[in-house]
């Protein structure tokens, strides 16, 4: 299984590599890998690496500064992530690794809805309720025809990522909210499915890269499946599916996450800039930011000074909007721009959380 993630950081085009000074060394959420990295139009510096291997990976090797899980040796800089750092994810590092790296910071990087791919002959509007895409997603309806009311027998044919995927958190905290007697929020599918019986359905498949679920969907007729926008036509209703009336547009997807796309009053607190609405009384219903993570402090200077460049651009106007738009995303609001730079990268909020800030940083931070 880690052999096929890595395959997907090849051919993303990243140099799986040792790092060296002034190299940044990241990974994670494949959902936006294409927008990171290894397209004419991605983001990230010619000086960032990204090794797409799911959100799951992403923060363990950067919490655990591993940087083998990525490929590649030296430190691990930063990572991606539709999977918040939980508390106890929190809790770990402050207490093991931020008097050493400095205070942890997450922060929300673009707007991304998970798309529910399907292929059926004769359906070309497909409109799922919450109810029936826990019924098609959980196993409890085994048919097409079970699932819509029909007499059509053609097998529900599920296509999942088989690894630790933040799209399958995004997606499973909704179910979890629809039907909590049939999922849990977990990344990893098999451990989100709750009370399903002892296996999967002989006929479900699992895929070892997110961008193999489009084309595992439209190889057999009564296929359905999730990943994230990048490549899709998502106002094609014939082939991505309405969720309770609503197309994972651009527009759809930052309407269902207003409420919190507002600077947080804790800034100093990383759950703060990581907030999430399971089931959102508007827009479509499985919208998440994708997030980036960092820690404070870096030893090698140049590290630090890309990060703050990337950044400075990245929570710009007009920035990455292009780009974002290009790939399937929406960028963060004026105020949500500016209160990063303000805090992570000028300091003019005057809480201390830039990076390398000289009375934060002064003789620690992520090795060299």
């Amino acid at each position: 299984m880690f052999k096929q993630r890595m395959m997907v950081a090849v051919l993303s085009g990243v140099a799986l590599v040792s790092s060296s000074a002034g190299a940044v060394t990241g990974g994670g959420a494949t959902i936006p890998a294409k927008l990171y990295k290894g397209a004419s139009d991605s983001i990230f510096p010619a000086s960032f690496s990204y090794a797409a291997t799911g959100s799951g990976i992403g923060k363990s090797a950067f919490l655990t500064n591993n940087a083998a899980q990525f490929g590649t040796t030296g430190t691990v800089h930063f990572a991606a992530s539709e999977s918040i750092l939980t508390a106890t994810e929190i809790a770990t590092y402050n207490a093991s690794l931020a008097s050493a790296y400095g205070p942890l910071i997450q922060i929300p990087s673009v707007v991304t809805p998970v798309v529910i791919v399907y292929k059926k002959a004769g359906q070309t509007a497909l409109n799922l309720t919450s109810a029936q895409l826990c019924d098609a997603m959980s196993g409890a309806a085994t048919t097409w025809g079970a699932l819509l009311g029909t007499s059509d027998s053609t097998p529900i044919r599920l296509v999942y990522p088989s690894y630790s995927s933040g799209g399958t958190e995004v997606l499973s905290r909704h179910l979890n909210a629809v039907c909590p007697i049939r999922f849990s929020t977990n990344a990893i599918f098999t451990s989100a499915r709750i009370n399903a019986g002892s296996s999967i359905p002989s006929n479900w498949v699992s895929v070892g890269a997110d961008g193999d679920v489009n084309a595992m969907v439209n190889s057999v007729d009564g296929s359905i499946g999730y990943l994230g926008p990048d490549g899709l036509d998502v106002k094609n209703n014939a082939v991505v599916a309405r969720v309770n009336g609503v197309l994972p547009t651009l527009a759809d997807s930052t309407l269902a996450l207003v409420p919190v796309l507002h600077p947080p009053t804790r800034v100093v607190e990383p759950s703060a800039w990581g907030q999430v609405i399971a089931k959102p009384s508007s827009g479509y219903s499985i919208s998440a930011t994708s997030n980036l993570i960092f820690s404070q402090c870096y030893k090698d200077a140049a590290v630090a000074s890309e990060i703050k460049s990337f950044l400075s651009k990245h929570y710009s106007y007009p920035g990455n909007v292009p780009s974002n738009r290009a790939h399937g995303f929406v960028g963060m609001a004026d105020k949500m721009r500016e209160a990063v730079i303000a805090n992570f990268v000028t300091n003019t909020s005057g809480e201390n959380l830039d990076i390398n800030n000289p009375s934060i940083c002064n003789g620690i931070g992520r090795p060299l």
